[in-house]
Order: structure tokens, then C-alpha cells, then sequence
């Protein structure tokens, strides 16, 4: 079968689970009459418009949504997003996000390369994935655009976008506060005041703390196995570094947040509205929780370097402790052969800081012409160490200090025209990002150990684009888009002893070498909606979108330092949105990408030491091209007054058509990563309301997504399984609505599952990071 017909099966078959999803309500629809949707506005377009009348694939939460779900952060909200995977990012990789949507993203948080999702918290974009697990605060909606997004969103929106919109200041004299007590000591607390200064006047202020202990039990493996283990073949054992009876260090996947964030809004008149915000996020906590999955054997060469102090003790599957627990001691001992020694024990923790300043201007020049003005500036560092083996020998330990400032400034002139029959946008686009990212990293079994004193990376972007939409004849528009983007990149590396002086033998004569990346992209959009009626609407689509070049991060050799293109998406879409019978809200999507130069992490190159010994590698290259169908449907169902009902689900087919002949470790029947072929969700809550006023709300809501891969080579150790989720709420609100009393679990089934992998078999080892276990809590939250 062809793709073309491949896709108009795709398009059938959404449209067929459409009808499905649609069918247990038709009846009850009809005999109850309209109860209305709830109506969500949404900007992707440049200007305000109803979800219905937005001609894009996008899932809409509102902050009340979200908190109805016992959501906090963003990864969470993946659950009711079809095609969408949010997981944390691994322990090796500090506090980042892995996004996908459709099959494209990023996995990677390092500075030379490039989320594959735009992020933007209020239309300010957020350059990296470090840091990008944000706290649900004072929300008053999620947008994830689904689909290239290259010439509305622009910069790195090649698989969609993610949108945080804050609560804006109104002056209203209200506000909130929202305590949580639960599983492991968690303590949460949240809250927000909006008051006036003067008549246009207005401030915001919100904060969020929460605290929990962790799950997986970091234990010594010396206190564990006094002799080193019942099947040790050595007469030695690994000492204990602990004289706790419990033979437990601390816990992994603890929480230690904290955020801040302050508005000004001036809003003297309906011409001008100016907010300047300002945000403070503190994150300190133990690594990612991780497990180790399974061991390969080390060569002898190997497994001498790995021991350290620990002479003639083997590696094998006794460093496997269990499904919640590990024997990461954060301590290197030294390497006899190279005099390295690498002791994280004191600062074995996971840092972000993170502060944010933006400037908001709207003004209208006219009855029908409006300029906008997005200034931002973010300014953040992390710092994470990780004993990636969770063992007591050394294979991978790292330390990483990563400092990271951004700026930005969008332009946006627009207007309408023939009685609001053309709305059009002209605008601009600056960025200038600036990292130091100083690091140590002690790979053992490769026997590669070096410092970086600080790797520099610099990064430009600017970009000009046009946006028009035209209503040709009542209820048929046609919307078009362009973008021209100019981005550059340098990255200046670093390879020292420990001591910070040069002549590191193998990689040394990388110390000071410059790799540069510069491209040129334009991007496209052609699309044409047409309303059947006031409640129908359908459209077909066109538009591309790219993800930005850069140099490959990880050279082991002056060969490896090699500049990779940006990666390109050709995406076709037929859309369907609907409100039915008062009662029934029904919105699906077929697509078809074209996916080209996809960028992948390669970990076999055609590089080889003096010496003839096969190369270590980790490069990012542009490996070869892919083709994606797939299909979406989200509804939401009001059967009767008070009973709620959502669901969505996605199908997704990756194949990739074609590799680069330099490409080793991936083959034609893999696909990206983090792509789940299936996802489905189902949501109900009912709002029960007793004779006072008063309500009681329960809630239940199931996830399932498919079997993925976390690595570009789907390899057995970076399998990650399917899995199925159920959370419950029950919330009662008192008559005069302005308090909150809920109970919630989460995990009801106690699921053991994982939300990614990280295989290094080559170097002896591979890991999972189990997902949080089944977890109760108490909630209360006052409004005034």
C-alpha cells in the first residue's frame, strides 16, 4: 500500500473512531437538548479566537482543569494529550524534559542542539529543556499545538508547540491559598493574590513550595553485603561507607521546589495594556530516580579501570538491588592508571536555578491595527552530578554546571480589514542565547577522564514572518503563513586534566577547537477551513517546520567536531471540529509528514584511536528521513447536567524510508524516540449538589500509552514498556464557593512502570527510571 493511501486510511480511521467515540451519547443528546461547552479562547493564530474556530490540532486546559486532575507539573499533562510524550529527563541529564509530539522532539538538554517542541511560557520562548518541568502555577490555560508550527510559533516548533499562559492581573482584591499533605511527607502549598494599586493599576503576585520524600532507597552496598555478596567469586568485599542499621544513604525522586512569580500590569485604556513579569524558580534535590536494569560483561582492560580501590571485584547483576532501590554512592575511587579520582558523596544533588523578567506591550494604533511587543529575558544554572551506574565501582560518573542566559524580542503588526473579513500579522523575531557549561566527566570503562572549564556555546536567531487569514465566502477561509528564519551557532570546547591543566591524552587535542553551524530556513503554511454550520467546521492543511542545526556535542576526537543541519518536516493534515446536540464536543485530525535529515545520536563512527582501538561515539548527525501517519480525536461529553466525560485517542505510524550510509546502530525498522505508536485516555466526573449549595465532585481519570524506545537504536536496554494509569479525586466545595476540601490518589493500581531508559551497554550497564508508585493526598484551598 502507498502512503497516499496509507493516509487516506488514516483519515477514515479517525474519522470511524470519531463516530464511535460520539455514538453511547447521540440518544441522550437528543432527549436532553443543549447544556452548552465550555468555551476555551486560544492565540495561535496571532489573535483571539474559540478552540472550535481554530483550523489547528490542539489540546486546551484550563489551570481548573489541571487542578481537577491532581496535575502540578508539566510532564503530567501528557496524559489527555493525544500524540504528546512528556517524560523527565534521566539522572545523566539533570532536571530536563524529554518532549515528543508526533514522533519529533528531543531528548538531549544539551545547549548544542534544539528542543524539537517550541516552549513558551506567555508567548516568551524557553531555549532548552533543563528546567523545563515547570510547576503549574496560577495557570489560566495549557496550549499543545500538535503539527509543525514553523511559521506561527516559528524557532523549533517543527513537532508542535507548548504554550503556558499565567492568570493576568485584573485588580480584583481576590486571591487563593491551597495546602496538600500526602504520601512520604508531602507537603505543597500554593497560593495567589490579585489586588489593585490604582484604577489602572494592577498586581499578581503567586507562589508554590513543595516538598516530598523520595521513593527509590539509595542503599550502601558494603553495609548491604558485608563480604560483597553471597555469589561474589573474590575473597574481598566492598567496605561500608554507612553505619546505619538500615544500611540506607538517602532517597531518589525526593521534591524540593520552589517558585515565585510577580506581575504589573498598566492598563490605563482599551489602546494600551503593558504587563512587565517576574519570576524565581528554586529546584534542589536528589538525581532522577533510577534503577539498574541489567549488566554486560566488562574486558579485563575494562573492568581494571572500573575497580579502582576495589581490586579483584567482578561487575556483574549483584549490583542489581531491586525495583525501588539502587547502591549509588556517588564515590570514584582512584584509577591507578591515570591518578583520577572523583568524589561526589558531599554534592551527589540536582540544582536549578532559574530568573525571568518579560515585558508585555499591546497597543492599538487604530480601529483596526494593533502592535504587540514581547521582550524576555531568562537567566538560569543547574548543576547536577550523577553516579550513572548506581554502583560502588566506576564506570560513568559526571559532575555538569551548566549556565545558560537568554534574550529575546518579538515584533507583531496586525490588523483586519473588509468588515474583519481578512485578519493579518507582520512581525519579528531576535534571539541571542549565551552558555558556560563547565564539566567533569570520569568514563572509566572507555577510559576517558577530562575536565572542561567551561564550554562556550553562542547562539543567534532572527527571523521575519507574515500571517493572513481571509474568509473568501461566508464560513470558507483560506489562512497562509511564511517565515524566513537566519540562525547561527559557535561552540568552543574544552579538554583538561582535573587540575585545569592541557595534554589529556586521546582527547586533549580538542581543548580550544571552534565547530560553527549557520543555516538559513523557510517555512510555509497553506490552509483552508470551511463551516458547515455554526457547529461544524473541517480544514486541510499544509506547512513545514524545522529543528535547528548545531555541532555535535561530544567529540572524542578534532574529527568528530562536525556541524549537523537543521531537520525538516513536510506535514499534510485533514481536521474536523465539532459541538453536537448542545452535549457532545467532537475534534479529530489525519496527518502526513514528510520527515527529512533526521537528527539522531549515533554511537558508532568511522573514527578510530592511533592505536586502532575502535573510537568511544556520541554524535549528533543527520541520519536519514522518515514518513509519519497517524490520527487524533479528543471529546468531551455532557450526557447530563453535571456528569462530564473526555476522552482522546492516537495512532502513530513512524517508518523510516531511508539512513545515511555513515549511520551504524539504527536500522530502517526502528523508529525515533519517545514515539508511542497508541494513546488513549478516558476522564469522568460528576458534580453532585446537596440542598445547601454544597457539592461533591468525584473523579477518575485512565491513561494508556504503547511500548516506546529512548534511544535512537531501540535497543533491549533502552526499552521502555506500555502502561496503563488511574487517578481519582473526590472534591467537596462548600455553598458559597470559596473552599475546597479533596482527597486524591494517584496510581490507584500501584503500576510498576518506567518513564524512560538509558542504555549503555557498551560500557557495561543500562538503567530505567520507575514511575512514581500509587501516592494518596489531602488538599485544602481557600479563595477570598
Amino acid at each position: 500500500m502507498t502512503y497516499p493511501e496509507k493516509f487516506t486510511g488514516i483519515s477514515l480511521a479517525a474519522v470511524a473512531a470519531s463516530t464511535l467515540m460520539a455514538m453511547p451519547v447521540a440518544a441522550s443528546a437528543q432527549e436532553e437538548g443543549e447544556r452548552g461547552n465550555n468555551t476555551i479562547v486560544v492565540t495561535a493564530q496571532f489573535r483571539e479566537q474559540s478552540l472550535q474556530d481554530t483550523p489547528i490540532a490542539i489540546t486546551a486546559i484550563s489551570g481548573d482543569d489541571l487542578a481537577s486532575r491532581s496535575q502540578s507539573d508539566v510532564s503530567q499533562i501528557a496524559g489527555q494529550a493525544p500524540g504528546v510524550n512528556l517524560q523527565p529527563g534521566s539522572g545523566a541529564f539533570g532536571p530536563s524534559l524529554a518532549v515528543s509530539i508526533r514522533g519529533v522532539g528531543q531528548y538531549d538538554y544539551n545547549p548544542a542542539v534544539e528542543p524539537g517542541v517550541g516552549i513558551y511560557v506567555d508567548d516568551v520562548y524557553y531555549p532548552s529543556l533543563t528546567g523545563a518541568v515547570f510547576d503549574l502555577l496560577d495557570l489560566d490555560r495549557v496550549e499543545i499545538l500538535r503539527g509543525p508550527q514553523g511559521t506561527l510559533s516559528g524557532r523549533n516548533s517543527i513537532g508542535g508547540a507548548l504554550k503556558l499562559y499565567s492568570k493576568r492581573p485584573t485588580g480584583s482584591n481576590t486571591g487563593m491559598i491551597s495546602g496538600t499533605y500526602g504520601s512520604r511527607n508531602r507537603m505543597d502549598l500554593r497560593g495567589n493574590f490579585d489586588f489593585g494599586l490604582a484604577e489602572d493599576l494592577s498586581v499578581r503576585i503567586s507562589g508554590s513550595a513543595k516538598r516530598q520524600d523520595g521513593f527509590i532507597d539509595v542503599l550502601d552496598f558494603g553495609c548491604v553485603n558485608p563480604q560483597g555478596s553471597a555469589n561474589n567469586p573474590t575473597t574481598g568485599g566492598i567496605p561500608a561507607r554507612t553505619a546505619s542499621d538500615s544500611c540506607l544513604i538517602d532517597r531518589d525522586g525526593d521534591v524540593n521546589y520552589q517558585a515565585v512569580r510577580g506581575q504589573l500590569r498598566y492598563n490605563p485604556s482599551d489602546a494600551v495594556d503593558l504587563m512587565l513579569s517576574a519570576d524565581y524558580v528554586s529546584d534542589s534535590r536528589r538525581p532522577s530516580p533510577a534503577v539498574l536494569r541489567s549488566t554486560t560483561p566488562l574486558t579485563p582492560a575494562q573492568l581494571a579501570r572500573v575497580q579502582g580501590a576495589y581490586t579483584g571485584i567482578n561487575w556483574d547483576d549483584r549490583f542489581i538491588c531491586g525495583p525501588y532501590c539502587n547502591y549509588a554512592t556517588g564515590f570514584a575511587p582512584a584509577d591507578p592508571a591515570h591518578g583520577f579520582q572523583f568524589d561526589t558523596t558531599r554534592d551527589l544533588i540536582t540544582r536549578y536555578r532559574g530568573f525571568g523578567i518579560s515585558l508585555l506591550g499591546e497597543f492599538d494604533l487604530a480601529d483596526n491595527l494593533q502592535l504587540t511587543s514581547i521582550s524576555g529575558y531568562r537567566d538560569f544554572s543547574s548543576q547536577f552530578s550523577s553516579d550513572t551506574d548506581l554502583s560502588p565501582l566506576v564506570l560513568n560518573n559526571a559532575y555538569n554546571d551548566l549556565n545558560v542566559s537568554f534574550y529575546s524580542q518579538e515584533l507583531r503588526l496586525g490588523g483586519s480589514l473588509a468588515n474583519d473579513r481578512v485578519f493579518w500579522t507582520l512581525g519579528g523575531f531576535y534571539s541571542q542565547q549565551d552558555t558556560d557549561f563547565p564539566y567533569v566527566a570520569d568514563l572509566r570503562t572507555s577510559g576517558l577522564q577530562f575536565a572542561s572549564l567551561g564550554e562556550v556555546v553562542n547562539a543567534k536567531s532572527l527571523a521575519f514572518f507574515a500571517q493572513a487569514s481571509w474568509e473568501l465566502l461566508d464560513g470558507l477561509t483560506l489562512n497562509a503563513g511564511v517565515r524566513r528564519t537566519d540562525e547561527s551557532k559557535d561552540y568552543q570546547f574544552s579538554r583538561r586534566y582535573i587540575d585545569g591543566t592541557p595534554g589529556v591524552p586521546r582527547v586533549g587535542g580538542l581543548d580550544g577547537l571552534v565547530g560553527s553551524y549557520q543555516e538559513v530556513r523557510w517555512d510555509y503554511r497553506a490552509n483552508i477551513q470551511y463551516e458547515i454550520s455554526p457547529e461544524i467546521m473541517v480544514y486541510g492543511q499544509y506547512s513545514t517546520g524545522y529543528k535547528g542545526g548545531g555541532i555535535n556535542p561530544r567529540p572524542f576526537f578534532t574529527t568528530q567536531v562536525t556541524s549537523f543541519n537543521a531537520e525538516s518536516l513536510k506535514a499534510w493534515e485533514l481536521g474536523l471540529k465539532s459541538d453536537l446536540f448542545g452535549v457532545l464536543r467532537l475534534n479529530a485530525s489525519a496527518y502526513f509528514n514528510d520527515y527529512s535529515d533526521i537528527q539522531l545520536v549515533l554511537n558508532s563512527c568511522p573514527n578510530f584511536t592511533p592505536g586502532g582501538a575502535l573510537a568511544p561515539c556520541a554524535m549528533t548527525a543527520n541520519a536519514g528521513d522518515a514518513e509519519v501517519l497517524g490520527f487524533e480525536v479528543e471529546t468531551q461529553i455532557e450526557p447530563v447536567a453535571g456528569w462530564n466525560v473526555e476522552a482522546t485517542l492516537s495512532y502513530l505510524d513512524f517508518d523510516y524510508t531511508s539512513l545515511n550510509s555513515a549511520v551504524s546502530g539504527v536500522t530502517l525498522d526502528d523508529v525515533a524516540p519517545f514515539t508511542s505508536k497508541w494513546k488513549y485516555s478516558l476522564g469522568t466526573s460528576y458534580e453532585h449538589e446537596f440542598a445547601n449549595g454544597s457539592t461533591l465532585t468525584p473523579r477518575l481519570d485512565l491513561s494508556y500509552q504503547s511500548e516506546f524506545w529512548a534511544d535512537s537504536g531501540n535497543t533491549v536496554g533502552a526499552y521502555v514498556d506500555s502502561y496503563t494509569l488511574l487517578n481519582g479525586r473526590l472534591t467537596w466545595t462548600n455553598g458559597e464557593g470559596d473552599l475546597d476540601l479533596s482527597v486524591a490518589v494517584t496510581n490507584i493500581t500501584d503500576e510498576y512502570y518506567f518513564v524512560g531508559a538509558f542504555d549503555n551497554s557498551p560500557s557495561g550497564f543500562s538503567l530505567g527510571q520507575p514511575g512514581r508508585p500509587r501516592e494518596w493526598s489531602v488538599s485544602a484551598t481557600k479563595r477570598f
